[in-house]
């Protein structure tokens, strides 16, 4: 009986004690004993989903569409054709192949087509475009995104930023709406629209990639926004819209190993397409400034050479006769820092400034000769007009 007795008090106290140690666990969970650690994050608010106004400061938009109505209508299809002679071959210039070949000793001619796409910027019925699509078309058609078509006539072209303007005559046309390509950021959401390899309208989507991209070999003066906007052959000359609709670059060129999109994309900026096409309208030409020197950048060997702390500047490597250069004694080897108190980085940020200035304007130029700081006034020339390939 004592046995019982001690056995029931043993297995009351040990209940007791898991009781006991249960209750103080829930009280106290040590963190050891947590199952899963606690972690503090940061997130983000929830996005609320965009209205009609194409989405406003701090909404991500569900839809581009009303951009898309916005500028297609504005936006055209430009074919061209132009006659192309072929010159026989040297060979037949000798009597003993022309007895053979009479035939072939006679130039003939064929008929090449192209097509591209244009921006209609005003009611007047001016469109832009790229100056290679139209570059030495005999006729030009332009198909508007509502059915109609007309013969466009060339206004004004400017080779060296690739930019060319049409008019066309018909009435109540649609017309794009400027955005400022200069406020453009990258990462900024753009629409490319155009006629790639003659499909038809196409609306393709992407971000812009970088701005003030130059040194591309694509035109002398080169400023473009890149974008991974999928751009194709026939999108050239066609829009690129913010989610807005509003124009921001004219498409222009695409890097690619293949022929087709590889995510790089070139557009000139509303901005200078604007300029470029005031300048046509009000002097049927673009007219830039001109100094008369060939300039090249500065490497580290030659910046070591000439006995320079950097490579910022813009060598002079040659002078033209009679230009506003020579004029003012400028010499090869001359090393140009600054103009009119802007520092020069490199030989096409002073081709850049120079084109800016109207001719006839006096520059200071700041330059290095000899390891000599020196200063020289020069009255700037007019650059002259790039030859025409026909």
């Amino acid at each position: 009986m004592n046995t019982r007795k001690l056995f029931i008090f043993v297995l009351e106290a040990t209940l007791s004690g898991l009781a006991v140690a249960f209750v103080m666990i829930l009280l106290f969970r040590p963190a050891a004993l947590e199952r899963h650690p606690s972690v503090s994050i940061i997130e983000a608010p929830a996005i609320e989903s965009s209205d009609d106004d194409g989405g406003a400061a701090g909404r991500a938009p569900a839809s581009y569409a009303k951009a898309v109505r916005a500028a297609t209508p504005a936006v055209v299809n430009i074919y061209t054709s132009k006659t192309v002679t072929q010159r026989p071959h040297p060979l037949f210039d000798d009597p003993a192949f022309r007895r053979f070949f009479g035939e072939g000793a006679v130039p003939r001619q064929r008929n090449e087509s192209s097509l591209g796409s244009g921006v209609i910027i005003s009611p007047q019925g001016y469109v832009l475009t790229n100056n290679h699509v139209i570059e030495g078309a005999d006729e030009i058609q332009v198909a508007l995104n509502d059915g109609r078509s007309a013969t466009a006539t060339l206004v004004g072209a400017d080779p060296e930023s690739d930019l060319a303007l049409l008019k066309i005559d018909i009435g109540e046309l649609p017309v794009i709406v400027f955005g400022h390509s200069e406020s453009l950021s990258v990462g900024d959401v753009v629409l490319a629209i155009g006629n790639p390899f003659g499909v038809g309208q196409t609306v393709t989507q992407g971000i812009i990639s970088a701005t003030g991209r130059h040194q591309l070999g694509i035109s002398t003066f080169e400023n473009f926004i890149q974008t991974d906007a999928a751009i194709n052959p026939g999108n050239s000359g066609g829009a690129l819209v913010n989610t807005y609709g509003q124009l921001v670059g004219i498409n222009t060129a695409i890097f690619s190993r293949s022929g087709g999109s590889q995510g790089i994309g070139f557009a000139i900026p509303a901005q200078l397409a604007k300029t470029v096409m005031e300048q046509i309208l009000e002097q049927g030409r673009v007219i830039r400034g001109w100094l008369g020197i060939e300039a090249q950048d500065i490497s580290p060997a030659l910046a070591e050479s000439f006995g320079l702390d950097s490579t910022r500047g813009a060598l002079v490597a040659g002078v033209y006769p009679r230009s506003a250069a020579d004029k003012s004694g400028l010499l090869p080897g001359d090393i140009v820092t600054q103009i009119n108190g802007n520092d020069v980085n490199d030989a096409k940020a002073a081709m850049d400034v120079i084109a800016a200035f109207a001719p006839g304007e006096r520059v200071e130029i700041q330059l290095k000769r000899n390891g000599q700081l020196q200063t020289v006034d020069v009255i700037i020339g007019e650059r002259p007009t790039p030859r025409s390939p026909r």
